[in-house]
């Protein structure tokens, strides 16, 4: 299956990762300031040209930073607001953002790969088809979280050992976001 073998429109959702595929990925640590944010390359582009084509764009992030006490919901709610709001100012837009506070020991069905946090969007937007929606992200738990729900997966990576290891979880790969996006325009 190639990608232009979807015909995406503006009826299909976007689920993004945050960590990794919106901002860099910060090894061993948590993005707990908005001096730590930093958009990858491309991704305000991309965040562009996919306003145009899905409908809703979706954030589901763990967070469990907030989980360890390391930063409060507070701190990580300035740091989406500064976001969306440069997004929205370089013509993309993320429509909801949705966080997992919890521990991975904690099991919570709202942390990856459990599906809680794709529940709580439908509900908020009653329209997401599963089976019409796409699961972007730079991990695993992404991966499952997507496949979990006949999501399509696109695994955002440069390593592919790990994409011949877990294929039947992974549908497209890409370096970036960008290079998604642009592929799909």
């Amino acid at each position: 299956m190639n990608l232009s073998d979807l015909t995406i429109d503006n009826g299909w959702t976007l689920f993004l990762d945050r960590d990794g595929v919106i901002n860099t990925r910060i090894p061993g640590g948590y993005v707990r300031t908005w001096d730590q944010f930093e958009f990858m390359p491309g991704v305000l582009d991309a965040l562009k040209i996919l306003a145009e084509r899905f409908s809703p764009i979706i954030v589901v992030s763990n967070q469990q930073g907030i989980g360890k006490g390391l930063m409060t919901e507070e701190e990580l709610s300035v740091i989406h607001e500064k976001m969306t709001g440069e997004i929205k100012q370089n013509g993309g837009r993320i429509d909801r953002i949705y966080h997992s506070p919890f521990l991975e020991e904690e099991r919570s069905v709202i942390r990856k790969p459990n599906v809680g946090m794709a529940l709580m969007a439908r509900k908020d937007f009653p329209g997401i088809s599963f089976k019409r929606s796409v699961m972007v992200g730079d991990s695993l738990s992404d991966m499952v979280f997507g496949k979990r729900l006949s999501m399509v997966t696109v695994f955002l990576t440069k390593d592919m050992n790990q994409v011949r290891k877990n294929h039947n979880l992974i549908d497209f790969v890409y370096p970036d976001l960008l290079s998604f996006a642009e592929e799909i325009k």
